[in-house]
């Protein structure tokens, strides 16, 4: 019957008193110094710093961080919501006047607000 050695606790050394040589261990590539080592492996590149951006605030209501809005592009907003309301309607026959006295009051709202610009 043969007996096998267990390694003494945290020695690194057989019960024997031989020292076993591993990787691990010894923190080196088996067979070569560590600067052989390191010189094999491939060149990571650095990551790249990164810049965080400050926090986007919003602009009191009414107004657009300097930006108005002109009377053609609030003409084809209102053309625009129009067109929704009429479809949301089917199209059916109605007041196309009412529809787009309607979507006036919406794009003046949305332009008070600040959402549109």
């Amino acid at each position: 019957m043969a007996t096998t050695r267990k390694p003494a606790a945290g020695t690194g050394k057989t019960s024997a008193g031989t020292a076993r040589s591993s990787p691990k261990a010894s923190g080196k590539a088996a067979g070569k110094p560590a600067a052989t080592a390191a010189a094999d492996r491939p060149a990571t590149a650095a990551a790249p710093a990164t810049t965080r951006k400050p926090p986007r605030t919003k602009s009191p209501a009414g107004t657009r961080a300097g930006r108005e809005i002109s009377a053609d592009q609030r003409a084809h907003y209102v053309e625009v919501a129009a067109y929704y309301i009429a479809e949301r309607r089917g199209f059916a026959p109605g007041d196309p006047l009412a529809d787009w006295l309607a979507a006036e009051d919406k794009i003046d709202r949305l332009i008070a607000e600040g959402k549109l610009g």
